[in-house]
C-alpha cells in the first residue's frame, strides 16, 4: 500500500472546493457520469482502431445507492486506470487544476460555475462526500488499484482485487448532503443532466410485463421479468441524420423533451453543421399567437449530449428564445460564466448560423407549401416580426417569406403588396399608402369606408407593429403605412380631386366655434372637412404619428419624450357637407345645439369603442329620450 500527500500548497483544499461550489453542488453527479461516459467512449475508439486488445461489448454506467452505509456508487466498464495513471491523473493533473482554480476564483464564488473548465470534474465529488474511493482496473493487463481520500491532502493507493475492466467510484455521502442518498433525488439529477448521454445509464431495475401466451388459461395472471432500468436515451433524435427520421420521430422526441406539453409543435428545424464549428440540434416552433409574454428558456443546451443549461441567451439569437428544442455543440465549454459565453467568438458564429438556418428553413416551408405556411402565420408571426427588428441578418432574408394578411384573409409579401396595390393606393405625390387595421372589429367602420373605395386594408395586430412599420418605411422610402382610422379615407390617400364645401368660409368659422365650445379641447382637435354628403357627420381619428410614437414607447424604445405618458389626443373631423352640420349651425336654441353636438360626438366615440362609463350611461339616457 502507498500512502502519500498530494502536492498542493493549500493545506486543506476540499473545504474550499466545497465552499466555492456549494451553490452548484448537485453537478457532482453530472461530472462523474460524464467522466464515466468519456472513459467508455475512449475505450470504444481504442478497440475500433485495434489499440485496445479487449472486447468492447455493451457497456453501461451503473448508479447504485447504498442507503444503509450512506454510499453512492458510480460504476463504468470503460478504460479503467493503472495505479500509475491514478497517481498522474487524480493526484497530479487534477490538483494542479484545483490550485489554479482556487488561485483565480478564491475571491469570487459567483464565478465558480467553471469547475470542469479546470479539470476539476472528479473533485466535485467532495462537495457531497466526506470520503471518496476509486477502485479501477485498466483495459491493459495490469493489477487493479484502490485509491482513497478523506478530503485532506493525504491519500492511500493500494492494489485491489477487482477482476473486471472499468472504474467504480464510491462516495461516502456527508451528513449535510444525505438528500443524495434518496432515489427520487438521484433520478431527478440523472433526468436533468444525463437524459441523453451516449452510454446507457442503469439505475436499479424495473418489472416488464411478459407477453400473454396464446394458449393462456382464463385465469392467467400477467407475468413479469426484472430488467435493468435504463434511464436515458443514448441516441436522441438530434444525433441522427434528418433522412433517418420521420415526422412522427420528431413529434415523439418533442414529447420526450416536454412531457407536460400537450400541444404539438407547428414545425421543426433540424440543425446540422460541422464547419467552421460543430453543432447539431432541433428547434421547434410552438403555437405563439401575439403574446410577447411567452415563457422563454425552453431551449436546452448540451455539450456532447451532456445537459449544460436552459439559459441560451447569447448562443441562440434573442428572437428565437421563444422557441423550444435542443442545441448540442462540443465547441461550447461545459462550465463557463455568462460573460465568457458572450465574449466567445465561436458563440457569436453559432448564433449567426442558427439565424441563417432558421431563415432558410422558413423560406423553403413558404415556397414548398404556401397555403400551409399562411395557415400557421398567426401562430408564428410574433417571432418573425421580432426577428426582423432585432437581427439584421434575419431581416435581410425575411422579405421572401414574411406575410402581411388583409382583413379579408388574403396574404401578401411586401413585394406583392407593392405590385398589387400601387395602381389604386398611390397618392398624388407618387407614394404607395398601405392602409392597415390593428383591430378588425374596433375599426370596422373605417375598414368599410376604405373597401368602398376599392382599397385593400392589411391586418397588423401584433404588439410590436409600430416598430416594424417604422423600420419598413425607413428602408422603403416609396411607401408609408397608415392606420385606417387615423383620418378620413379621402385624406389617407390624397388624390388630385378637391371637394367643395356647402358652407361658406364664415359659416365654417361659426360652426367650428360652436363645436369647440362644447367639445373638450384637452382631448379633441376640431377639423372641418368637405366630405361626401353621405359620409358620417362626425368622425374621430387619431393622428398616425402621435399614436405610433405612443405605441412604440409603451412596447419599449422609439417613444421620444416619454410619449407613453401623454394623454390620448384625437382629431374630431366635422363633415361640413352633412345635414347635421347645417342643423347645428342653424339651431338658435343653445341647449338643443349642445345636445346635437354631444350626441354626434358620442356616436363617433361609440364607433371607435371610446364611449365608456359615465359618458356611456348619459348617452344611453339621452338616446332613449330622443325616441320617446
Amino acid at each position: 500500500m502507498t500512502t502519500g500527500k498530494i502536492n498542493v500548497s493549500v493545506e486543506n483544499i476540499f473545504p474550499l472546493i466545497k465552499k466555492f461550489l456549494y451553490s452548484d453542488h448537485e453537478i457532482f453527479l453530472r461530472e462523474l457520469v460524464s467522466n464515466a461516459t468519456d472513459a467508455t467512449l475512449k475505450l470504444k475508439h481504442l478497440t475500433a482502431i485495434g489499440e485496445a486488445k479487449t472486447e468492447y461489448g455493451s457497456p453501461v454506467i451503473d448508479i447504485k445507492i447504498d442507503k444503509d452505509n450512506k454510499k453512492l456508487h458510480i460504476i463504468d466498464q470503460g478504460l479503467g486506470m493503472t495505479a500509475e495513471e491514478v497517481e498522474k491523473y487524480i493526484n497530479q493533473v487534477a490538483f494542479s487544476g484545483a490550485e489554479e482554480f482556487l488561485d483565480k476564483y478564491k475571491d469570487s464564488a459567483k464565478d465558480a460555475g467553471i469547475i470542469g473548465h479546470f479539470g476539476l470534474g472528479f473533485y466535485s465529488a467532495f462537495m457531497v462526500a466526506e470520503k471518496v474511493e476509486i477502485i479501477t482496473k485498466s483495459y491493459k493487463d495490469e493489477p487493479a488499484a484502490h485509491w482513497t481520500c478523506d478530503g485532506s491532502p493525504e491519500f492511500t493507493l493500494e492494489p485491489a482485487d477487482k477482476a473486471t475492466r472499468g472504474t467504480e467510484i464510491i462516495l461516502h455521502i456527508a451528513e449535510d448532503s444525505l438528500e443524495f442518498l434518496e432515489e427520487s433525488k438521484i433520478r431527478e439529477l440523472l433526468n436533468k443532466y444525463n437524459k441523453f448521454m451516449p452510454i446507457p445509464i442503469k439505475f436499479g431495475t424495473k418489472q416488464n410485463a411478459l407477453p400473454k401466451p396464446e394458449d393462456a388459461p382464463e385465469d392467467y395472471k400477467t407475468e413479469y421479468e426484472e430488467v435493468d432500468n435504463i434511464i436515458n436515451n443514448p441516441a436522441p433524435a438530434w444525433t441522427k441524420q434528418p433522412s433517418e427520421l420521420t415526422s412522427e420521430d420528431y413529434q415523439s422526441f418533442y414529447r420526450e423533451l416536454y412531457p407536460m406539453q400537450f400541444e404539438e409543435p407547428l414545425f421543426h428545424i433540424h440543425l446540422n453543421v460541422d464547419h467552421p464549428f460543430n453543432l447539431t440540434g432541433i428547434l421547434y416552433f410552438p403555437r405563439l399567437g401575439s403574446d410577447m409574454q411567452i415563457q422563454k428558456d425552453k431551449i436546452q443546451l448540451y455539450q456532447n449530449q451532456v445537459f449544460v443549461t436552459d439559459n441560451v441567451e447569447g448562443i441562440v439569437p434573442e428572437f428565437l428564445t421563444m422557441l423550444k428544442g435542443v442545441i448540442d455543440s462540443p465547441d461550447i465549454p461545459l462550465n463557463v460564466s455568462r460573460s465568457y459565453l458572450q465574449a466567445d467568438g465561436n458563440v457569436k458564429k453559432i448564433s449567426n448560423y442558427i439565424t441563417r438556418k432558421v431563415a432558410d428553413k422558413l423560406k423553403s416551408l413558404f415556397t414548398e407549401n404556401r397555403e400551409d405556411f399562411e395557415a400557421k402565420w398567426n401562430d408564428i408571426k410574433i417571432v418573425l416580426e421580432y426577428g426582423m427588428l432585432s437581427e439584421p441578418k434575419f431581416y435581410e432574408k425575411a422579405g421572401a417569406f414574411v406575410l402581411y394578411p388583409t382583413v379579408d384573409g388574403k396574404f401578401f409579401t411586401l413585394d406583392e403588396i407593392k405590385e398589387n396595390l400601387k395602381e389604386k393606393q398611390t397618392d398624388k405625390n407618387g407614394k404607395l399608402v398601405i392602409l392597415y387595421a390593428g383591430n378588425k372589429d374596433a375599426q370596422h367602420a373605417y375598414i368599410d369606408a376604405a373597401k368602398a373605395k376599392g382599397y385593400e386594408v392589411v391586418l397588423l395586430d401584433s404588439p410590436i407593429v409600430s416598430h416594424l412599420i417604422q423600420k419598413l418605411e425607413g428602408d422603403n422610402p416609396d411607401l408609408t403605412f397608415v392606420r385606417v382610422d387615423s383620418d378620413h379615407i379621402d385624406n389617407l390617400i390624397k388624390k388630385d380631386e378637391t371637394s367643395i364645401s356647402k358652407l361658406s368660409e364664415d359659416e365654417q368659422t361659426s360652426l367650428k366655434s360652436v363645436v369647440e365650445e362644447i367639445v373638450p379641447k384637452t382631448t379633441y382637435s376640431v377639423q372641418l372637412e368637405a366630405l361626401d354628403s353621405n359620409a358620417a357627420p362626425f368622425l374621430i381619428t387619431q393622428p398616425e404619428f402621435m399614436r405610433r410614437m405612443k405605441e412604440m414607447s409603451q412596447t419599449g424604445g422609439g417613444g421620444m419624450f416619454g410619449m407613453g405618458n401623454f394623454p390620448e389626443m384625437y382629431n374630431l373631423v366635422v363633415n361640413t357637407n352633412s345635414e347635421l352640420a347645417t342643423n347645428i349651425l342653424k339651431t338658435e336654441d343653445k341647449t338643443h345645439q349642445e345636445h346635437l353636438v354631444k350626441q354626434a360626438l358620442d356616436l363617433a366615440k361609440l364607433s371607435q369603442n371610446l364611449l365608456k362609463g359615465e359618458e356611456l350611461t348619459a348617452f344611453v339616457k339621452r338616446s332613449f329620450e330622443l325616441i320617446k
